[in-house]
C-alpha cells in the first residue's frame, strides 16, 4: 500500500517508489496540455505530498516522448475575454506553481519533448530540471497576444538573467536542450532523463530531510533581499539545523565512518 493507491485522477498518473514520488501529466493526445482540471489535480497532489512525511522527493514528468507539457490548453485559453477572467486564471495557475515551488522536499522536472508556455512554467517551479536531448523549451505567449501567466516572467529572469529571459520572452523562440544547459535553464541533459532524475533524487534522499527543507527555505527567502539580510536568515536556519537529532546523527556517523540514518527529527 502506497500513498497513491486509492487515489484516482483523470489527467495524472501517480507512482511511489519507496520515498520517491513520480507525478506524470497524462494527457498524451493533447501533448499533456494544462487545462483547468489538470491544474486543479496537480494542486491536490502537491498538497497531499506536502502533508505526507513518507515522501522525500518528487519527480514531475509528462506521458510519452513528444512532450513534457506543450503549454496551456488553447481551447480553454481562447474563451477568456475580459480582465477579470484572465487575472483569475493567472492567479489560479500561479497558486499551483507556487505550492509546488514551496514544497519542503526536492522536486525535479523530467523534460522529454516540448516544454512550452505553462509547461515550462511548471518546470521552472521545480528545483532541478533534467532534459532529453530532444527537448524544446520556450515561452511563446506573445505570439498568442498574451504573456506568461503562471510565473514565467518572474522565475525565468531569476534563473537565467533578465537579458536571456527577455530574449526568449520577446522573440517567443524555442531553445534546445544544449542551449538550455548552457544558459542554466536545465541542470542536466540525458538520453534517459527519467533514469537520471531518479538517480539525482536518490542522491538527494540520502541527505537529512530537515537540511533539505532548510536549504530550500534559505535560498527562497534570500533570493530577493540583500546578502546581509540573507546571511541573517542563513544563521537562523543553521541554528535550527544544529538543534535537530539528524545533525547529531550526521556528525556521529561521520566520526564513526558509517552512513547516517536520518529520521527527519
Amino acid at each position: 500500500m502506497t500513498l497513491f493507491d486509492e487515489l484516482e485522477f483523470s489527467n495524472l498518473q501517480l507512482d511511489q517508489h519507496g520515498s520517491l514520488a513520480v507525478l506524470t501529466i497524462n494527457r498524451p493526445k493533447a501533448l499533456n496540455a494544462l487545462n483547468s482540471d489538470t491544474l486543479t489535480e496537480i494542486g491536490q497532489v502537491v498538497d497531499l505530498i506536502a502533508e505526507n512525511a513518507d515522501i522525500s522527493a518528487l519527480i514531475v514528468t509528462g506521458a510519452g516522448e513528444k512532450a513534457f507539457v506543450a503549454g496551456a490548453d488553447i481551447s480553454e485559453l481562447s474563451e477568456l475575454n475580459n480582465v477579470y477572467s484572465g487575472r483569475e486564471l493567472s492567479l489560479s495557475g500561479q497558486e499551483v506553481m507556487q505550492s509546488l515551488n514551496n514544497l519542503p522536499l526536492p522536486t525535479i522536472a523530467c523534460i522529454q519533448g516540448f516544454a512550452l508556455g505553462g509547461g515550462l512554467e511548471l518546470a521552472l517551479a521545480c528545483d532541478i530540471r533534467i532534459a532529453s536531448p530532444r527537448a524544446r523549451m520556450g515561452l511563446p505567449e506573445a505570439s498568442l497576444g498574451v504573456i506568461p501567466g503562471f510565473g514565467g516572467t518572474q522565475r525565468l529572469p531569476r534563473l537565467i538573467g533578465a537579458g536571456r529571459a527577455l530574449d526568449m520572452l520577446i522573440t517567443g523562440r524555442q531553445v534546445d536542450a544544449e542551449e538550455a544547459l548552457q544558459m542554466g535553464l536545465v541542470n542536466y541533459v540525458s538520453d534517459e532523463p527519467l533514469s537520471k532524475a531518479r538517480e539525482v533524487a536518490e542522491q538527494m534522499i540520502r541527505n537529512a530531510p530537515i537540511s533539505l527543507a532548510l536549504i530550500k527555505e534559505a535560498v527562497r527567502r534570500g533570493a530577493h533581499i540583500s546578502v546581509e539580510e540573507g546571511m541573517e536568515i542563513e544563521a537562523d536556519l543553521f541554528g535550527m539545523a544544529v538543534a535537530t537529532s539528524d545533525f547529531a546523527e550526521g556528525t556521529r556517523a561521520f566520526l564513526d565512518k558509517r552512513r547516517p540514518e536520518f529520521k527527519g527529527e
